[in-house]
């Protein structure tokens, strides 16, 4: 008995030490950060955008071509999109489009499939914002390393939106 307190510290230090299991991102988690992502586009802020894709993010777009890699698409953000100070675009989900389609591994949840329509608005300084485009996209999230990762891209179907 006089070695309790011995064990009962051991014990103790052993609790302490062990990993904390992270907890297993849901699609309420995927639908978070899609929306930060998109926030970060309406303000331009690129590393808030690039923040949540990998290294190796693909990004393909029915007009302008396909970009590979973080790093294009970080410069391609910064000299065309963002590059104007005068001329922004805003882009919002028709929410009535939305659709995730959840990708499971033996009943483990590893990525989704994020599928909408948006449409863009034209912000040119000293004139009205107007609306001016209509596109689809698919988005690929990934869990990796315990966090959703934007890992693959398609812009498609772009078209003059109806006014």
């Amino acid at each position: 008995m006089k070695n309790l307190p011995l064990y009962l510290f051991a014990f103790l230090c052993l609790c302490l030490v062990q990993p904390v299991a992270a907890q297993q991102p849901t699609l309420n988690d995927l639908k978070r950060c899609d929306s930060l992502f998109w926030v970060a586009y309406n303000r331009c802020d690129v590393a808030g955008m690039t923040a949540f894709l990998p290294d190796n993010f693909e990004f393909y777009h029915d007009v302008g071509g396909p970009l590979i890699g973080k790093p294009n698409f970080e410069v391609s953000l910064s000299k065309n999109l963002c590059g104007n100070p005068d001329f922004r675009l805003r882009r919002e989900v028709i929410d009535s489009t939305v659709q995730i389609f959840p990708l499971k591994n033996q009943g483990v949840l590893y990525g989704a499939l994020f599928n909408a329509e948006h449409l863009f608005y034209i912000n040119e300084t000293g004139k009205q914002e107007f609306l001016d485009g209509h596109a689809s996209f698919s988005h690929l999230w990934m869990i990796q390393q315990g966090e959703w990762k934007l890992t693959r891209s398609v812009s498609y179907n772009h078209h003059p939106a109806n006014k």
